[in-house]
């Protein structure tokens, strides 16, 4: 393994499970020091156990501003700055045709995905322009910006905002030398991308006949994007939306 993050506090929100557990595991073999954000205590507590190392955890609501800005608070106070942050944070919401969704449904997912992921930028970004920079890498989705699915009108209005407010604050921000891109993941090897009644091997079948490669991704997979996406070699690359999805949305 290599060491590009040795001397980096990364954070990672959502970390507790799927992608956000399997990013902060790669941060950390990488030589970061990792702190992975969510709302269960318990999950939290066995994903630093998972991650090994230095890893901790804050709890935190992202929906709320002060917990937001005390996540990360938290993390500076712990380990002295914050260098790389992953917001990954979001959920899926519940499948229905447009009309039939639910209004609070609608905004939870909403709320969640892209106000939640906004507040993670802001107090992020408030900390890293007065202490040199840093790298931001948030969770969009290949369902939005790059394709549409039918009962998904919620995740895939919030994902698609997600997508324009990581571009755009890239280019608010770069010169303040915080540099920010998106990761744009297709189904990927998490219970989120398994359908109601659906198991691994039913899924296996489904992405054969979906997906141009044949299979599901690895969480594995994602994490080295967003790592690349964070990390010095990719110092040139700025509001990027990195799809990372077996060829689905090609």
């Amino acid at each position: 393994m290599g060491a590009r993050f040795t001397g980096k506090v990364v954070l990672v929100t959502g970390g507790s499970s799927g992608i956000g557990r399997a990013t902060a595991r790669a941060f950390a073999a990488e030589g970061a020091t990792v702190v992975v954000a969510g709302r269960n205590e318990q999950r939290l507590a066995e994903a630093v156990r998972d991650i090994g190392g230095d890893a901790s955890a804050v709890t935190v609501d992202v929906t709320d501003s002060a917990d937001v800005a005390r996540m990360v608070a938290t993390v500076v106070d712990r380990h002295g700055g914050l260098h790389v942050a992953f917001n990954n944070a979001g959920i899926l919401g519940t499948p229905a045709p447009a009309a039939d969704l639910a209004e609070d449904d609608f905004d939870a997912v909403v709320r969640t995905n892209l106000t939640g992921l906004w507040l993670c930028l802001k107090h992020e970004i408030a900390h890293m322009r007065d202490h040199g920079g840093g790298a931001i890498v948030t969770m969009s989705s290949n369902i939005g910006a790059h394709r549409r699915l039918p009962n998904m009108a919620a995740y895939a209005a919030s994902k698609a905002a997600v997508s324009a407010l990581t571009r755009t604050a890239a280019l608010d921000h770069i010169r303040d030398g915080v540099r920010i891109n998106a990761v744009s993941p297709g189904a990927t090897d998490t219970e989120m991308s398994l359908r109601p009644g659906e198991t691994a091997a039913d899924r296996a079948a489904r992405m054969r006949e979906s997906v141009p490669l044949g299979r599901v991704g690895a969480t594995a997979e994602v994490a080295a994007a967003v790592l690349w996406l964070a990390s010095d070699e990719a110092a040139y690359t700025v509001g990027h939306d990195l799809v990372v999805d077996g060829g689905a949305a090609a």
